[in-house]
C-alpha cells in the first residue's frame, strides 16, 4: 500500500519528467515523495515559504507564461487564506493551476479548528472555472492528478494522507465518467466522496446483513456535478443520502440538494455531514467523527431510521 500523498506526488513527478513546463511550488511543506523532486527537477520545484498567497499569485504568473502549475499546502491554507488570490488571479482568467489541498475534514484533528478543513468544498465550488475533486484511494488521486493537468482551468484536488485500501482498479477507471458505482444494491444509495467513501462501504455492508439492500456511488468530480450521471446510477432506490466530511453547508449534499430542487428530483434525499459548527474538541479523526454520528453504525443507523419514516 502507499500512501495517498506520496501517490499523489509521484504522479506529478512523473508528469513533470515528461514537460518540463510542470512546475511544483510548496509552501513550506514538505513530504518523503517530494525529496526526489527536489533532486531531479531543481529547474521546476521551488518552496516560496510560508507565504501562500504569494504562491498563488506566482503560480499565476507562471501559468501565464505558459506553465502547468501545481501548488500544495495544508487545505484551509490553500483554499481560505488565498481566496482572493484563487479568484482573482486564477479563475478570473481560467488559468490552469492545480492546488493540492492535504487535510480534508477533520484529518488534523490533534490541531484544532485552524487546520479543519470543512468548508473548502463550498468555497471553492463557488468560483466560476473551478473544479473540485475528492478521491479516496492511490487510483483515484492519481486520475484525478492527470485529469486536473489535461484540464484548461483551475483544479481543487482535496488529498489524503496515509494509506487505505484501493476501490478502484487501475486498469478499468475512467476519470471521464467522474464518479462510480463501487456497491451493488437497490434500495438505497449512498452517495459520498473522498475518505468518507471508505466509511460508506463498511456502513453499506452493516444495512445488508439488516436486509436493507444498499449501493454506494464514489464521487471524484465533486464540482461540477456530473448529475446526469449520478440520477442514472440513482435510478430505482427509495432513498438517497449523501455522506462527507464537510460542512452541512455548501459541500456534497448541498450540491445535490440544489440540483433535486431545481430539477424537482423526487426521491427522498438525506443529507449525513458535519453539523454548521467550529470544533474545538481536539482528538483523532475516527473519534471525532464517531462524536458527529459518521462512524459506519451511526451512519447506518441513520439510514434505517429515516427510510423507515418514508
Amino acid at each position: 500500500m502507499v500512501d495517498l500523498r506520496d501517490a499523489c506526488f509521484d504522479e506529478i513527478y512523473a508528469l513533470a519528467k515528461n514537460d518540463p513546463d510542470v512546475v511544483f511550488l510548496t509552501a513550506d511543506m514538505g513530504a518523503f515523495s517530494l525529496q526526489r523532486f527536489k533532486k531531479d527537477l531543481p529547474l521546476q520545484y521551488f518552496n516560496v515559504g510560508i507565504s501562500e498567497q504569494v504562491m498563488i499569485s506566482v503560480a499565476a504568473g507562471l501559468a501565464l507564461e505558459g506553465k502547468k502549475v501545481f501548488v500544495y499546502s495544508i487545505a484551509p491554507f490553500v483554499t481560505l487564506r488565498c481566496y482572493e488570490q484563487i479568484k482573482v488571479d486564477l479563475c478570473c482568467m481560467n488559468l490552469t493551476v492545480v492546488i493540492i489541498g492535504i487535510g480534508t475534514g477533520l484529518m488534523y484533528g490533534g490541531d484544532g479548528p485552524t487546520h479543519h478543513s470543512v468548508d473548502d468544498i463550498a468555497v471553492m465550488r463557488a468560483l466560476p472555472n473551478m473544479q473540485v475533486m475528492g478521491p479516496c484511494d492511490v487510483v483515484t488521486t492519481q486520475a484525478a492528478v492527470r485529469a486536473a493537468y489535461a484540464s484548461s482551468s483551475p483544479s481543487y484536488i482535496r488529498i489524503e494522507r496515509g494509506q487505505l485500501p484501493a476501490l478502484y482498479d487501475p486498469q478499468v477507471i475512467d476519470m471521464s465518467g467522474t464518479m462510480a458505482q463501487l456497491w451493488t444494491g437497490r434500495e438505497v444509495a449512498i452517495v459520498s466522496t473522498g475518505y468518507m467513501t471508505h466509511r460508506a462501504m463498511s456502513a453499506a455492508a452493516i444495512l445488508d446483513a439488516d436486509s436493507i439492500s444498499t449501493r454506494v456511488i464514489d464521487v471524484v468530480r465533486i464540482h461540477p456535478l456530473d448529475i446526469e450521471k449520478l440520477l442514472l446510477l440513482v435510478s430505482g432506490v427509495r432513498l438517497v443520502v449523501t455522506l462527507e466530511e464537510h460542512s452541512c453547508v455548501g459541500g456534497l449534499g448541498g450540491s445535490l440538494a440544489e440540483a433535486w430542487v431545481d430539477r424537482s428530483i423526487g426521491i427522498p434525499l438525506l443529507r449525513l455531514a458535519l453539523p454548521h459548527e467550529n470544533c474545538f474538541t481536539v482528538s483523532d479523526r475516527d473519534a471525532l467523527l464517531a462524536q458527529y454520528g459518521l462512524d459506519p453504525q451511526a451512519i447506518a443507523r441513520s439510514v434505517q431510521e429515516r427510510l423507515f419514516k418514508i
